[in-house]
């Protein structure tokens, strides 16, 4: 389980074949490891890993097929958004994350609004229908609030701290991010399907 709030900014420095799929060797960047050991789970631009090889301050995770077939990001040289799971003692700054990303949605917009970026992602349609204004959101493992909705298509805004803290700054028009909704919706839609 994660927050969504990214400790760190590290990168993707190989990329390497293995079985059912490729191992990741990541540069923590400012990252402190010192609690980290292998076996714990870490979110690597919001999706959930398991750290295989360790040393600091580069850790190494396996990406199965079947995680590279719905997320986006795991490219060479990469700039990646990092966060250690959450303890029970921490703060739930962002919202509930399980590192479960649900697909890649397309950046339509991303121009500035002042000080402030304005994101606009268009959805996979399967997914559209849990994203709804005022809920909350995972964009490549960064919590935000969703600002509005139009089809397919949601806003979010991006303040300065956002920016400098994450990878969202380098965002361009056509980018892939990763999407998780809030894992409520899908509750909601499990209980739903039950009653009816």
């Amino acid at each position: 389980m994660f927050t969504g709030i990214i400790a760190a900014v590290g990168g993707v420095r190989e990329i390497k074949p293995a079985a059912g799929g490729v191992r990741v060797t990541i540069d923590a960047g400012a990252l402190d490891c010192a609690d980290v050991k292998i076996g714990d789970s870490i979110a690597v631009n919001g999706v959930c890993l398991t750290i295989v090889k360790l040393d600091a301050p580069r850790f190494a995770v396996d990406v199965s097929q079947e995680t590279l077939s719905c997320t986006t990001g795991f490219a060479a040289q990469a700039k990646v958004n990092l966060e250690k799971s959450l303890r029970l003692a921490d703060r739930l700054g962002g919202h509930p994350v399980s590192g479960h990303v649900d697909g890649v949605g397309t950046v339509a917009r991303f121009e500035a609004v002042g000080d402030n970026r304005l994101l606009a992602v268009d959805a996979p349609r399967g997914l559209a229908k849990y994203i709804a204004r005022k809920g909350a959101i995972a964009i490549n493992g960064v919590s935000l609030t969703v600002n509005a909705v139009n089809g397919n298509l949601f806003e979010v805004n991006l303040i300065p701290h956002t920016l400098q803290a994450t990878n969202l700054d380098a965002l361009t028009v056509g980018a892939g991010v990763n999407l998780e909704i809030d894992m409520l919706a899908r509750y909601a839609e499990r209980l739903t399907e039950f009653k009816n």
